[in-house]
């Protein structure tokens, strides 16, 4: 499936979230390879450090404590949380210049940013992506190798946290098949944008 060709596309803000391991990075590198020019990945800022191929400006813009602090008190954030002991956030002027360019972006952000943002901005789009089932989704954290015992931990009970909200979402999109949670996410932004 890709998505549909369509010239005078309604730019949308679209909310992606879920549990640490539950795929959203696979889910949208293949979405990315076919959805065309019409949508763009709003770039994070974290003071998480980078992992194993992750590269400044692409994957995030990695930043100390203390700068991503000068950030908050320069209102640069359009949402920013403290998630397992590191803050994330999403640059407010990159969206709104896009946006105003007709381009949808798509914010890729733990649950608390996500909340902050569709209270601030209530017609975006919110999608909640799960596991299967929670003993798929601590396969899934273990087998990343990225992180020691305490630290999955964390994420797990983050996770437990995090699936209390799904009904808080427009869609929720299972990552049992990463090819049908593509298809599901492209299905949505062919709806959402016509």
């Amino acid at each position: 499936m890709k998505i549909t060709k369509m010239k005078n596309r309604k730019p949308k803000l679209i909310i992606f979230t879920g549990p640490s391991g539950v795929g959203k990075g696979t889910i949208l590198a293949d979405f990315f390879k076919v959805a065309g020019e019409n949508i763009i990945y709003s770039i994070s800022s974290t003071t998480r450090a980078p992992r194993e191929g992750e590269k400044q400006g692409v994957h995030y813009f990695f930043a100390s404590k203390d700068e991503f602090k000068k950030m908050i008190e320069n209102d640069e954030f359009l949402e920013y949380a403290l998630y397992s002991d590191n803050y994330y956030g999403t640059n407010k002027n990159f969206v709104e210049e896009n946006l105003k360019k007709g381009k949808s972006v798509l914010l890729e952000i733990e649950l608390q940013g996500a909340l902050q943002v569709m209270k601030k901005c209530p017609d975006a789009v919110s999608i909640f992506i799960k596991p299967p089932t929670f003993d798929e989704l601590e396969k899934r954290l273990r087998g990343r190798h990225t992180e020691d015992e305490t630290k999955i931990q964390k994420r797990l009970q983050s996770a437990k946290e995090e699936l209390k909200n799904i009904d808080k979402f427009q869609y929720v999109i299972e990552n049992d098949i990463v090819e049908n949670a593509v298809n599901k996410l492209l299905e949505i932004f062919n709806r959402e944008t016509k």
